[in-house]
């Protein structure tokens, strides 16, 4: 799963580019977004709980157990995520996105996130760092998906923490952080925010460019995460 997971970004941000006049380089396109097992036949989620369907024909990329369906953290919750590059400093934030907060620090505590590699980095026209995906390949997941936590006025200014996503309600492990203040759509759930120090360690990343030089793909200087811990 790219930042819409690679096919649904480029279409939902074609218009996005033709408008500036900007090309973004085409990276191999991923299958078609999991699909959410069908809930018929099961009892439907308390208020207040969340929901986590297992993705049809998607097994986990690393052998994880989704998390419990009733959020532990509520509030501001800061988290450290280590990296081959620096600590990153980040607010979580558990009201806005508990059931995305939720997840996230679940497979954290399991170690999902471990020796996991930063797969994708876009230098024009979005400006993010793509991470969460042990295969490296813009299409592994943890198994299972979620749905969106938007407001319809989202924003993506440098330092924010969101969710890719391969189409609606199709949230799993993936997520990216902005370097530089991109214009996006609002179909990407916020849930954090990276300190400036932190922000400013992305960006120095994204100076160096790609692997190949093209404005979308690897990063040059490779990103590897070595743990999410709670402060």
């Amino acid at each position: 799963m790219r930042l819409t997971s690679s096919l649904g970004l480029r279409r939902s941000l074609l218009a996005l580019a033709a408008a500036s006049a900007l090309t973004l380089a085409g990276c191999a396109a991923s299958p078609a977004a999991p699909e959410p097992l069908s809930q018929s036949g099961e009892a439907p989620t308390p208020a207040g709980a969340c929901s986590y369907p297992e993705t049809k024909g998607r097994p986990a990329a690393k052998p994880v157990d989704a998390p419990h369906t009733d959020p532990t953290h509520s509030g501001a919750v800061a988290a450290t995520i280590s990296t081959s590059v620096g600590d990153l400093a980040v607010t979580l934030d558990a009201d806005a996105a508990p059931c995305t907060v939720n997840s996230f620090l679940s497979l954290a505590e399991q170690g999902y996130f471990d020796d996991t590699s930063c797969h994708r980095l876009t230098v024009r026209g979005i400006y993010v760092l793509q991470c969460g995906d042990p295969t490296a390949s813009g299409t592994g997941g943890p198994g299972y998906s979620f749905p969106d936590e938007l407001t319809g006025s989202e924003t993506y200014g440098a330092g924010t923490l969101a969710m890719a996503n391969s189409g609606r309600d199709t949230n799993g492990s993936q997520f990216f952080v902005v370097y530089a203040p991109t214009d996006l759509p609002p179909n990407y759930t916020v849930f954090g925010q990276l300190d400036e120090a932190s922000t400013q360690i992305v960006a120095e990343v994204a100076k160096a460019g790609t692997e190949t030089g093209s404005p979308d793909g690897a990063p040059k200087t490779p990103v590897s995460i070595t743990g999410i811990t709670l402060k």
